[in-house]
């Protein structure tokens, strides 16, 4: 277990220099800064520091759970093999995040802890961290739990969190790519970085998937115009705050009628 844990960490490292590497070699837009602005917030504040807490306070949830239920007990899955148990949860935890992800950006309420992640003007390998709190504390719980509970290998928590990251860092990643028809399937910066887009009506409320794409075809969310390419990013029509505490509690603000 450690083992896999050493690698996986190791995974995440050179996946996202590789990402960087790339960044800089083919970009998608041009000119973009590598320490762009909010670097520090996402990467030190967003990535290492809120994710350890994160961490902490999800594991703290997930025993609680076992405990009034002893769900772990029961070993629902434990007679399958590591690789069925990392597709079986991919693919569920995938299409539930597809839902709530559509639905945050239909509802007032879940709205205000997704904007932070809308917020960032430069998008980039670094920008899939900016999430709030609250918004990671009920992803990550929903998919994390299941895994744990149902008696999943203490390996395929792991191997799922690194898909994750290095996932997140690929679909936000200033990179031109051209994934041709696999772009129909699975989710890449071609079609997400339209879903950051600002002020365009034809990308507004498009392309909720994060890995798998298929999802957005299957369900009418899809926006791929293939020979244009954003121009802006974020929230303009925000005054967004331009550090982490200001923007964790900027999702309870009151609103002027």
């Amino acid at each position: 277990m450690g083992n896999v844990r050493i690698i996986c960490t190791l995974g995440i490292i050179t996946g996202a220099s590789v990402i960087v590497f790339f960044e800089r070699l083919f970009p998608y837009t041009k000119n973009q800064k590598f320490l762009r602005e909010g670097f520090f917030n996402d990467f030190v504040l967003y990535t290492i520091v809120q994710s350890y807490i994160m961490g902490i306070v999800i594991s703290f949830i997930i025993t609680f759970i076992d405990s009034g239920t002893h769900l772990t007990r029961l070993h629902i899955v434990s007679g399958w093999s590591v690789p069925v148990q990392i597709i079986f949860f991919f693919i569920v935890h995938d299409f539930y995040i597809y839902l709530f992800h559509r639905y945050q950006h239909n509802s007032k309420i879940f709205w205000r802890i997704h904007e932070a992640h809308h917020s960032t003007r430069d998008v980039d390998w670094l920008s899939g961290s900016r999430s709030h709190a609250l918004e990671i504390l009920i992803n990550q719980t929903i998919e994390f739990a299941p895994i744990v509970l149902l008696g999943a290998a203490p390996e395929v928590p792991v191997i799922k969190g690194m898909i994750d990251a290095l996932w997140g860092m690929y679909i936000h990643s200033n990179i031109d790519i051209k994934s041709g028809w696999l772009q129909f399937i699975f989710n890449g910066p071609e079609m997400h970085r339209w879903h950051h887009a600002d002020k365009d009506n034809k990308a507004y409320n498009k392309n909720f998937s994060t890995k798998i794409a298929l999802w957005d075809w299957l369900f009418g969310t899809a926006y791929f115009p293939r020979l244009e390419k954003p121009l802006y990013y974020g929230l303009s029509y925000l005054n967004f705050p331009n550090n982490y505490i200001k923007q964790f509690f900027f999702a309870f603000r009151r609103i002027k009628n």
